[in-house]
Formats: structure tokens, C-alpha cells, sequence
């Protein structure tokens, strides 16, 4: 039976936790953020508040699905299990070179012969060759029962951790969030966030079938920050691809940058218009101060100050930030090599960025908007 759900105990747990996690989406690279997670869990930061796009959305419903105390059990199940079919290293090659080949082999294999628990490849109407009602290279079928088996979806439903999903509308190509504030997600809202076209088949949820969010926009930051209902909020932001990076200079390179720059949503440009809104209602507010008191009080004035009472955030932001020898294959590269390696490196750089947080100065006004970048390689690009 399904437990109950009250607009109170929604936002009392959020009141209590204003901690939040955004979750980019990136495929194999996703468990980086899972690294991340377990960080945070380390530190005792659970999150009241969990968004994701693709692999991020499933990743935040392990998460919200789970009670805290199993969420990194979980997260390690799911990816233990994509990865186990999966031929790879399990050693670390001196050789940038020679570990991009395995890599780029590891990551064949995956699109030859899916991945246990997640997509298989379908066969014969429906692939590339014929006409279906839902043309798809895989059926992501494994994905529904892998997350039926790690997600309590009663849990994820009861209000004690928000959770948020984007995905598109096929036919309107107009964007949409799933909110466990506003309806019940089932596995399909979570599948649907992660429907890459051509590889996954559109999910139909009530009538309307939506692809990955990634297609719009990879990065659910501004829907975070535009319903907040806190005083205060220190929100996460795990990416998974990078803005920035060197001049291509070969076609497999320019690959790679294509899709970095695609998948970077341009993150530090939404970041920058935020708190650029932040600032400007600062502004306004400190106007609205040097009125006489008989005009501040007036009902116009007041409906204008009204929307400018905005949350104070301190945004951390953590970037996976790729190593010399990965390819354009990154985020269908499921070896368990790699996912150990991404696992540890979001582990690292995300207790890099708590301790880093702590030693933080304070805020030099109420409602700021802070951004920090803790980057704990100096030696690689950062996009602050």
C-alpha cells in the first residue's frame, strides 16, 4: 500500500533539510555522481531535495527511493550491475593511448550487447529497418524491473525527500518536470528522463511520450532555484560534461568537444543569469528601502517587493573533469574499470568540496547567490 503523502510533511522535511542535489545527465560517467553521493552520505549531508536529467533522474531515484541508510547500497547495486557484463582493464594502463582503445572497445561492446539490467538491443521492427509505432535500437524494458527492484516507490512518493525529473515532449518538444510535490512518479517518469533517441524508445506517460531531458536541457539548475521555498539553500551541482575544454585536434576529438559542449547545458551561463536575478532584486529591494514610508507600504509596491524575496544560495559546483585517455565513448563506456574510476574520483572531489565549504567565508548580504568551484586539480580547466 501506498503511504501517505501530505503537503506538510513535504515541506517540513524540506525546511528542516535545505540541502539540495542537481544531477547532470552523462551516461557511464553518472557514477560519478554516485562517488559524489557517498561523499555527502559520509558527511552526513542527506539531501531534501534530489533532481536529476538521464542518468542523473536515476540516480536521484535510488536516492529518494531509498531510507538513507541503504541509499549507497543501492546506488552500488545499480552500477555493479551494468557493468558487470562488460569487458575492461582492471588495471590503470601508463599508456593514454592503449587505455582509449580498451575504452573505445568496452564501449563497443556495451552498444553491441546492451547492458544487464538496463537496454538490450531490439531486434527487427522497430530498429532502423522497418516502420514501428515507437522506432527505438534498444528496449529499455531491463531499466523498468531493475528499478522496481532498488527503488521503493512508496518511499519515493511519501514527501520526506522532494524529487525531480525533466524530460520532452515528443510532439510539442516543449519541456517538462515530474514532481513528487505535484504527481506520483513511477518508473516511467524516471525512464522517460533517460530516453536518448535513436538508442531508447519514447515513454509514454498519460497519454503524451517524452524523450531525455538532455535534449532541451541537461542541467535541471533553474527549476531548482525557481521553487525554492526555503530561507536558505546549499545546493549540490554534479556535472557530468564540461563547457570548457582544449581546441580539438583531431576528428575523434572534435567528437568528444562536440558532445561536452551539447551536454554542458552552458551550466555557468544559467548560473550567471540567476545570480545576475538575484542581484537585481537586491537592487530593488535596497530602492524600495529609500522610499517615504507612506509610499513603501503601498499594495503596488509591496506586490513588486513580494517577488524579490529570494532564497539565499551557496551553490557548489562539481564538474567531471575528463582524464587524457577517454573519448567520445565516455558516456556509453560502462567497463567496471571506469565506473570504479569515475566512482572514486566524484568520492574525492566531492569531500574536497565539503571540506573546502566548511573554511567558506560567510555571506556579505542576506539573499546572496554564491557560487564556488572548489577544483582540487589546478592543473586541469574549471569553469570558475
Amino acid at each position: 500500500m501506498a503511504r501517505a503523502r501530505s503537503t506538510r510533511s513535504t515541506r517540513s522535511a524540506e525546511s528542516a533539510n535545505a540541502t539540495v542535489l542537481v544531477l547532470q545527465g552523462g551516461g557511464a560517467l553518472g557514477a560519478y555522481q554516485a562517488g559524489a553521493f557517498e561523499a555527502m552520505a559520509t558527511d552526513a549531508r542527506q539531501p531534501g531535495w534530489v533532481a536529476g536529467i538521464s542518468i542523473g533522474a536515476i540516480n536521484a531515484a535510488l536516492i529518494a527511493g531509498n531510507a538513507p541508510e541503504h541509499r549507497v547500497e543501492r546506488l552500488k547495486s545499480f552500477w555493479e550491475r551494468v557493468t558487470a557484463a562488460v569487458p575492461g582493464s582492471p588495471w590503470s594502463s601508463p599508456n593514454d593511448l592503449v587505455r582509449s582503445w580498451i575504452n573505445d572497445w568496452s564501449a563497443a561492446w556495451s552498444a553491441s550487447f546492451g547492458l544487464p539490467g538496463f537496454f538490450r538491443p531490439r531486434i527487427g521492427t522497430g530498429t532502423l529497418f522497418g516502420a514501428a509505432d515507437n522506432p527505438s535500437i534498444y528496449d529499455t524494458g531491463p531499466l523498468r524491473d531493475t528499478l522496481l527492484e532498488l527503488v521503493d516507490f512508496d518511499r519515493l512518493n511519501d514527501g520526506s525527500t522532494r524529487m525531480s525529473v525533466g524530460a520532452v515532449d515528443v510532439q510539442s518538444g516543449n519541456f517538462a518536470y515530474f514532481d513528487n510535490r505535484h504527481v506520483r512518479i513511477r518508473p516511467e517518469h524516471v525512464m522517460a528522463s533517460g530516453a536518448l533517441p535513436p538508442g531508447f524508445p519514447a515513454i509514454s506517460i498519460d497519454g503524451r511520450m517524452y524523450w531525455d531531458g538532455g535534449i532541451v536541457s541537461n542541467t535541471p539548475l533553474r527549476h531548482v532555484v525557481e521553487n525554492l521555498s526555503t530561507a536558505e539553500a546549499t545546493i549540490f551541482q554534479v556535472d557530468l560534461f564540461s563547457a570548457r575544454g582544449e581546441l580539438p585536434g583531431t576528428l575523434a576529438q572534435v567528437a568528444e568537444r562536440e558532445k561536452d559542449i551539447r551536454f554542458s547545458s552552458r551550466t555557468r551561463a544559467v548560473t550567471d543569469v540567476l545570480r545576475e536575478r538575484h542581484e537585481m532584486h537586491r537592487r530593488i529591494r535596497a530602492l524600495a528601502a529609500m522610499l517615504p514610508a507612506s509610499r513603501r507600504s503601498d499594495s503596488s509596491v509591496q506586490a513588486l517587493l513580494a517577488d524579490t524575496n529570494d532564497t539565499a544560495i551557496t551553490l557548489v559546483h562539481l564538474i567531471h573533469r575528463d582524464k587524457g585517455y577517454e573519448t567520445q565513448t565516455k558516456d556509453y563506456e560502462f567497463s567496471r574499470a571506469s565506473m570504479l574510476e569515475h566512482w572514486s574520483a566524484g568520492h574525492s572531489d566531492m569531500s574536497h568540496s565539503l571540506h573546502a565549504l566548511s573554511s567558506a567565508p560567510d555571506a556579505t548580504h542576506p539573499n546572496a547567490f554564491r557560487v564556488f568551484d572548489f577544483n582540487p586539480h589546478p592543473n586541469r580547466e574549471t569553469q570558475s
